[in-house]
């Protein structure tokens, strides 16, 4: 019964019953008021017919209206923003219908228009970015890189999409924990990489996205960075030490040239020891600096910054260092390490107060996150 009656039937059925009332009148007036005859039936006839055509014609333009409304809807459902319908008034029912489908028709094609150039960007920065980007769906099968990805495992991307995280030696990357380093051979490229995944949704279903940045060239710069500083700090002590022993060198060979060798070889024997001891202060630096070379690497625990104080200044209290004692602060690192560390600032701290006849005093203050180990 509801598939008979359709709308547009029950539309021109109204309109049929609305003008039934006006019908029956018309024609018990005509058989009343007129003379027998065929005139009776004519004129009934042509006021049904008259109604009849008029009824067609507002289904026909109500039917019309609502099937331009439904086109605009299904041009919408495909993504077709373009189209626009007419007769669009506010003041109208079905116009102002029409005029939000064109309203909802204008958002949808800015949210699109936002969209694609959204999507264009991010392509653009995928494509530029040096780092390599994956995307796995949910059964583990890629179904995004960009160049720095296909440039990584050696193939075009058409060669790759599609197959799954294990035949392409990326199934452990999508486990365990994250930042991490990775030092996997991917196509023969050793890394390191720093690898980061998160989860994102596409079209409604999970995916997993890798990042894999590579971080030789930040290794090499921090490499070369650290290398320029040992060079000017071993090029400042090498010269502190062979200018004096350049100018000492100069003098002895003045005094040399004298007659008497009574006037000057206490003058050579002074020299000399001074140019002993600044050679062996320069070896002990160098010494100092291949010793840091060979360090093992840290074993991490924590320590005790007060007992890492009391052992070092118990070593040799005849450097008369005194401490100034601070909060119970702990620290992560290596305990013998950061004796050797202590033991060598603080020697180095007791020869030059000896040059000036001061004392060493040794403190520590306890900040947010850090331990400021004082050496005066």
């Amino acid at each position: 019964m509801g598939r008979f009656l359709t709308f547009e039937r029950r539309l021109a059925l109204g309109a049929l019953l609305a003008t039934l009332p006006g019908l029956a009148l018309a024609a018990v007036l005509a058989w009343r008021d007129l003379p027998a005859g065929p005139l009776p039936w004519v004129l009934v006839a042509t006021a049904v017919a008259a109604s009849a055509a008029v009824i067609a014609r507002l289904r026909s333009r109500m039917v019309l209206r609502l099937k331009t409304l439904s086109n605009l809807v299904s041009a919408l459902r495909e993504g077709d923003y373009s189209v626009r319908g007419r007769d669009a008034d506010r003041d109208d029912p079905v116009g102002e219908v029409a005029w939000e489908v064109n309203a909802l028709g204008d958002q949808l094609r800015s949210g699109r228009l936002g969209e694609l150039e959204a999507s264009a960007l991010l392509g653009q920065v995928m494509e530029e970015i040096d780092v390599a980007i994956f995307a796995f769906d949910g059964a583990g099968l890629l179904r995004l890189l960009n160049r720095a990805g296909a440039r990584l495992l050696q193939h075009a991307p058409s060669q790759l999409l599609g197959r799954d995280a294990e035949s392409l030696g990326m199934a452990e990357l999508l486990e365990g924990e994250t930042p991490r380093r990775v030092d996997g051979g991917f196509g023969g490229q050793g890394g390191p990489y720093e690898l980061r995944r998160s989860q994102f949704r596409r079209e409604g279903l999970p995916h997993t996205l890798l990042v894999l940045a590579d971080l030789r060239r930040v290794v090499r710069e921090e490499e070369r960075a650290a290398w320029q500083r040992i060079v000017r700090v071993l090029s400042h002590e090498i010269n502190n030490s062979l200018a004096p022993i350049q100018s000492i060198a100069a003098s002895l060979q003045a005094v040399l040239g004298r007659g008497d060798p009574s006037e000057w070889v206490e003058d050579v024997r002074s020299g000399l020891t001074v140019v002993a001891r600044r050679s062996e202060a320069l070896s002990r630096f160098l010494a100092a600096y291949a010793r840091l070379a060979k360090l093992p690497s840290p074993t991490l625990a924590p320590v005790s910054v007060p007992a890492l104080v009391q052992r070092v200044t118990a070593l040799d209290r005849t450097q008369g260092v005194r401490v100034v004692p601070g909060p119970p602060a702990w620290v992560r690192g290596d305990a013998d390490q950061l004796e050797q560390l202590l033991i060598n600032l603080l020697k180095n701290a007791v020869e030059a107060a000896g040059a000036t006849g001061g004392g060493v005093t040794i403190g520590w203050e306890e900040a947010p996150g850090e331990v400021e180990l004082v050496v005066s």
